[in-house]
């Protein structure tokens, strides 16, 4: 017995033994069909929903520019305006969320500029911000990396702009390596113990084990290439400890880690990784290496008297094994950039 079934305007023909087969593929085909519709359809409606509470923030802004923008009076007006708007449209017109309308309308007064990639969630945490350049910092996150509302509030919390260590592109307009790392990191997602002092190994290995969320903290563009990458040349044997390749800048990132404060022996240990790599792994497409030294303490001196000091292509970061309370590592973050500029300037 043949059977014929006919998909795409051609007919083809089955045995009963691929019976299977064909069912699996009509049900691929199916749920292909059935997930792309479910997108259309939230991207429609989650354009309808952000142009209408930009357009409900616009008006109650202009209303306040109308003269209306006594706080007492204003704050009284939107509580019965919301109070009105539930009983006729439920509790997603409440005061919170028309306040948050509001500031959604004063971050993004010009409605064409809206990503519809992004959710009202989104929007909602963004529009909190207080500069455009942290708003766009974010909105570019989500859209590189598609992060989640939690992953996006952890960022935020954690500072990740503030931490970036440096935010304007070269002349030319192309990253470097400072526009894509953080200083300090926060490894608070690798659950290891802050009562006991923790080894290099382990701190890699929990690294290896949380790749991906390793990977969206630490920066941009980078892929895992390797751990414990062995390095043979004519008398000895080397194994660095992560390797990765950062497609933006088009070349390999050496990361060591160390355990303890930064000596001038782990510098010079990088130093000479990065050149053996050029030199026995880069290819001719590919730019010079980075290295990078992540330790729990950086003496900004040794870095200052360092080969970190003259090259461009070495650096030393700092990473906390938790997540400090955020004026804690507001002063870290000032710390870090006052000695970064004095060190520049001498």
């Amino acid at each position: 017995m043949n059977i014929y079934i006919c998909l795409n305007d051609k007919k083809a023909q089955f045995t009963p033994n691929n019976m299977d087969i064909q069912k699996e593929i009509i049900y691929q085909t199916i749920k292909e069909i059935i997930l792309q519709a479910r997108q259309r359809v939230f991207r429609a409606a989650n354009s309808t929903l952000l142009e209408t509470y930009w357009l409900i923030g616009q008006t109650i802004v202009e209303d306040e520019q109308n003269g209306n923008l006594k706080a007492e009076y204003g704050k009284a007006t939107l509580k019965n305006l919301a109070r009105q708007l539930t009983i006729d449209f439920g509790k997603g017109y409440d005061y919170t969320n028309l306040t948050n309308m509001r500031k959604f309308y004063l971050a993004f007064p010009i409605l064409d500029t809206l990503r519809q990639e992004l959710s009202w969630s989104h929007y909602r945490v963004i529009s909190r911000l207080d500069t455009a350049q942290k708003r766009e910092y974010y909105i570019h996150e989500v859209l590189a990396n598609n992060l989640t509302i939690r992953q996006l509030q952890r960022s935020v919390n954690t500072l990740s702009y503030e931490r970036t260590i440096k935010h304007s592109p070269t002349k030319n307009g192309a990253p470097t390596i400072q526009n894509l790392i953080k200083d300090p990191n926060i490894f608070d997602f690798l659950g290891l113990p802050q009562a006991i002092k923790n080894t290099e190994r382990s701190v890699e290995t929990a690294i290896i084990n949380h790749l991906q969320t390793f990977l969206l903290e630490f920066g941009k563009g980078f892929a895992f290439v390797a751990r414990q990458q062995h390095i043979v040349t004519d008398t000895h044997d080397f194994f660095i400890d992560l390797v990765f390749y950062n497609y933006l800048l088009k070349c390999f990132v050496i990361v060591e880690l160390k355990a303890d404060e930064l000596t001038h022996q782990d510098i010079g240990q990088l130093d000479m990784y990065v050149r053996m790599y050029d030199d026995l792994k880069r290819s001719v497409d590919d730019n010079p290496t980075i290295g990078i030294l992540l330790c729990t303490e950086k003496d900004e001196t040794i870095v200052k008297y360092s080969v970190l000091n003259d090259h461009n292509n070495l650096f030393a970061s700092k990473y906390l094994l938790y997540l400090p309370k955020e004026e804690e590592l507001k002063q870290l973050i000032e710390q870090d950039r006052i000695e970064f500029e004095l060190n520049k300037e001498e």
